[in-house]
Parts: structure tokens; C-alpha cells; sequence
């Protein structure tokens, strides 16, 4: 399995917005599992990340497909120009 989780940090005043565009990547069919979720922001030592993506994908080719998904790519043109951070990372358990 691939766990796929990425970070976001957006602007306050662009949140909402932000999140309705992620929240698009759940109608992509190729997860197991995906989530978009805000940060609830209660650690002490960090706080920096407003929205996490996680998805569950069966192996590296289910994960290429939802990114080779349509609705993937207008994520990314709606989510691109709101954000001021994005960092990912694929791992394998």
C-alpha cells in the first residue's frame, strides 16, 4: 500500500476556497481511501499546516492513476494560485 499525505499552508482568507478544491480530489476513483482535512492546530512546536491530504492507494499504479485523473489536475488549478506551501510524501507500508 501507498500512503500518499500532503501538506498545505493557505492564507486565512483563502482557506475556504482552498479546501472546497482539494475536497474535489474525494471524487477521484482511484484511492482506497482519501481524505481533506484541517489541520486542527493544537501541537505545541508546530502549526504551520492548514489542510493535510491523505489517500490510501494499492500500489504505485493506482496512485499514478489518480494523478493522471482529470479532477486531479483541475485540483491543482484551483488549489495552485490559493496556497503558499505544498509539501508531499509517498510511502510505502
Amino acid at each position: 500500500m501507498i500512503r500518499h499525505i500532503v501538506f498545505f499552508t493557505v492564507p486565512s482568507d483563502r482557506l475556504d476556497a482552498a479546501e472546497a478544491g482539494l475536497k474535489t480530489l474525494e471524487r477521484v476513483p482511484h484511492a482506497d481511501r482519501l481524505e481533506i482535512r484541517r489541520n486542527l492546530n493544537r501541537d505545541l512546536m508546530s502549526n504551520e499546516v492548514d489542510l493535510v491530504v491523505y489517500g490510501e492507494f494499492a500500489d504505485e499504479a493506482a496512485l499514478a492513476r489518480y494523478k493522471a485523473d482529470p479532477l486531479y489536475q483541475s485540483a491543482i488549478d484551483w488549489v495552485r494560485p490559493l496556497r503558499e506551501m505544498r509539501i508531499a510524501a509517498d510511502i510505502i507500508s
